[in-house]
């Protein structure tokens, strides 16, 4: 021990050997874990190596893209788009009643705000495509069932993030209000809103840029979509039509992505 003024420092074999041993077990831990997940998942970089000459006999039947499929995909990109946006649109409106009763300090009582919790949790827990198959049974095959899928998905996702971002403002202009006799529908107007709205737009954003992903995702289901095309593509063996319905989509992803940022650069700028 060497007394420095009033600190006090621990020098010597013990301390330096208690720090070590501690990394050192959780080193340990996170490798067993990892062989352990390694050995479940079957992960083999053998089979991978075996796999590769498949990988590249199915990309050579690939190329080169058929252009002229183009024409036949405008409408289906069309639609993902637009499944993307009512999904999006929907999303919002069932996840706004619902986040201000699962945030903690706006919540009337713990008992409605761990049931929204778990309502959210619920919705965003089940997967897009579980959901577009229990809708395209429900309403039959279509663009629809993706919107209905993307929505109540979304719902428990925004709702999640739009309960944390309630949580996370400043309650001085909430007990402000309270104290001059505003009713809970003034609070959330006047008090929680312009604190909040910024950080809500960009979540909303990139939500719509996962939506426009999924979308893609959800027509192999029959939900709609450019998917359903690469689908049937691929179910027709014509790879070279895959290609192109992979290029389209990438296309798609990389726009939405940098109109995506640009907004949300715009938006956060427009609040400082």
């Amino acid at each position: 021990m060497i007394n420095i003024g009033r600190y006090n420092l621990l020098v010597g074999p013990s301390a330096g050997n208690a720090g070590w041993w501690k990394y050192l077990s959780i080193a340990a831990a996170g490798l067993g874990l990892v062989w352990w997940a390694a050995i479940g998942a079957e992960v083999s970089g053998g089979e991978l190596l075996k796999g590769l000459p498949w990988i590249a006999d199915f990309l050579s039947r690939m190329l080169p893209p058929n252009w002229e499929f183009m024409q036949k995909l405008v409408r289906p990109a069309i639609e993902t788009v637009q499944i993307a946006i009512w999904g999006t649109l929907l999303a919002i409106v069932l996840a706004i009643p619902v986040c201000f009763l699962a945030a903690r300090n706006i919540s009337p009582n713990l008992v409605v705000f761990h049931a929204m919790r778990q309502v959210l949790n619920i919705a965003r827990g089940i997967n897009e495509i579980i959901l577009a198959l229990i809708f395209v049974a429900a309403v039959g095959l279509g663009p629809f069932p993706g919107v209905l899928a993307l929505a109540l998905h979304g719902a428990g996702m925004l709702g999640k993030f739009f309960a944390e971002s309630i949580e996370d403002i400043d309650q001085g202009p909430i007990e402000a209000l309270r104290s001059t006799g505003a009713g809970p529908i003034q609070i959330i107007i006047f008090g929680v809103i312009p604190q909040v709205i910024t950080s809500w737009i960009a979540v909303v954003l990139y939500r719509f840029e996962t939506n426009l992903r999924q979308a893609t995702v959800l027509g192999m289901v029959g939900a709609g979509g450019i998917g359903f095309e690469l689908v049937g593509s691929m179910k027709l063996f014509q790879y070279q039509d895959t290609a192109t319905c992979i290029l389209v989509i990438v296309v798609m992803v990389m726009a939405a992505d940098y109109i995506s940022s640009k907004l949300r650069a715009w938006v956060q700028q427009g609040a400082h």
